[in-house]
């Protein structure tokens, strides 16, 4: 078992890092949420006083924050990760940034003999609470090993991609297929209803067929009852279609359905339904076309 020091206690991260705790995993954590530190206690954690706190003795550190300003911020500023743990210390970032931004923190923490991985992943809300969680994880291949018993905790898909930042590359591919797949399963909701077919009816049987997904199964009814209880926020597809247009500049490859599907997140996000679950693009596609679930 591991000392393990847990920084972001969201609605991944909370059901992440008790998962630890229960396996045995010596877990001390760090939020700004008072709420989120008190569940963690309440799972077999110790709340943490900072960021400091939860990691000075840590042999594994994992950071679950909204972007790359947290991270750059809690890894990189004075004070921060890389100036309290220790060499040889395990850093894993499962937060969804930018390819760079994982590049420059395995760099600066490679400088101090500090083991870094990027390591996102995909599953939402759901896929944390029930450690089924899918893990990309970019960096070297024996940190990954080291690693490896941490990550097989909190999800069932484990898959080392390649270098630094590769991670992030594969995470910013599965969020462009899932808001593509999210706006088409509206577009077919929508033309189902208008046609004056049940919607619930024709889903189930696009389910049992080529166009079955992983989204249909688990999301048709919610989408069809208008559901949209967020396991991942409309907010937070944004900024991950954002990395993936910006990934597509960096790589000088054009993604055209990308900038569709991204410019659709925006809409949904400009029309006040930021907070919704990603299935809200649903919402969109009816504001398009003149008609309301």
């Amino acid at each position: 078992m591991s000392k393990v020091g847990f920084i972001g206690l969201g609605v991944m991260g909370t059901p992440m890092a008790a998962h630890l705790a229960g396996a045995g995993h010596d877990v001390s954590g760090f939020d700004l949420s008072a709420d989120a530190l008190a569940k963690l206690t309440a799972a077999g954690g110790r709340a943490a006083s900072d960021v400091a706190d939860a990691v000075a003795e840590a042999e594994v550190v994992v950071t679950m924050l909204p972007d790359h300003p947290q991270v750059e911020q809690v890894v990189l500023a004075a004070g921060g990760v890389l100036d309290v743990v220790k060499p040889g210390t395990l850093l894993a970032d499962m937060s969804t940034i930018r390819p760079e931004t994982s590049i420059a923190v395995a760099k600066a923490g490679g400088a101090k003999g500090i083991r870094v991985l990027d390591a996102p992943v995909s599953g939402g809300q759901a896929g944390a609470e029930q450690a089924a969680l899918s893990i990309m994880v970019g960096g070297e291949a024996e940190d990954f090993e080291a690693a490896s018993p941490i990550f097989e905790v909190l999800g069932k898909t484990i898959v080392h991609v390649g270098p630094h930042g590769a991670g992030q590359v594969v995470k910013a591919a599965n969020q462009l297929v899932v808001g593509g797949i999210y706006g088409l399963v509206a577009e077919a909701i929508v033309l189902l209803e208008a046609s004056g077919v049940d919607a619930g009816t024709g889903l189930e049987v696009l389910a049992g067929g080529l166009a079955g997904s992983r989204i249909l199964e688990l999301k048709r009814k919610s989408m069809v009852a208008r559901q949209f209880q967020p396991g991942f926020r409309i907010d937070l597809h944004h900024k991950d279609m954002g990395i993936a247009l910006a990934a597509a500049r960096q790589a000088d490859v054009a993604l055209p359905l990308t900038g569709l599907v991204a410019q659709l997140v925006a809409a949904g996000r400009a029309m006040g339904h930021g907070s919704l679950d990603h299935s809200a693009l649903l919402k969109v596609v009816e504001e398009l076309s003149g008609r309301e679930g």
